[in-house]
């Protein structure tokens, strides 16, 4: 099993991918807690050149709420992330967690019916993009 999926995107801007990224999320009900620019802090940290790659922590409250009071540690996997790369100019890749993969490892059968929820808003934004 995929603990994935993706869509990948030619000729388009990066920092562009990134806003309609994020405007999808919100459409699906999930605010970006964190944006973690891995190119810069790779630089910085080890003053290495690594492609664009964002990863961009996804939230959606009343989806967390369920999740955390089904198993009160799920915070550990939380938030969803999704991440923007670009390997080459102009190709992008957008890819987010499939949390069905990630709640399997868990064993909560009450995360079973969240995380397919949540699995298919995921899907939809990547749709929308």
């Amino acid at each position: 099993m995929e603990y994935y999926f993706k869509k990948s995107f030619n000729n388009v801007d990066f920092d562009d991918m990134v806003k309609r990224t994020t405007t999808a999320l919100k459409s699906e009900g999930f605010g970006v807690l964190t944006e973690i620019d891995m190119k810069a802090t790779l630089k910085q940290k080890l003053d290495v050149d690594f492609h664009n790659y964002k990863i961009l922590g996804a939230c959606n409250p009343p989806f967390a709420y369920k999740a955390l009071l089904a198993e009160d540690k799920i915070g550990t996997m939380l938030p969803c992330n999704i991440i923007i790369q670009e390997k080459e100019k102009g190709n992008i890749e957008v890819a987010a967690v499939d949390p069905n993969a990630s709640m399997m490892a868990v064993g909560n059968k009450d995360l079973t019916e969240i995380a397919t929820e949540v699995t298919q808003k995921l899907k939809n934004v990547i749709a929308l993009l």
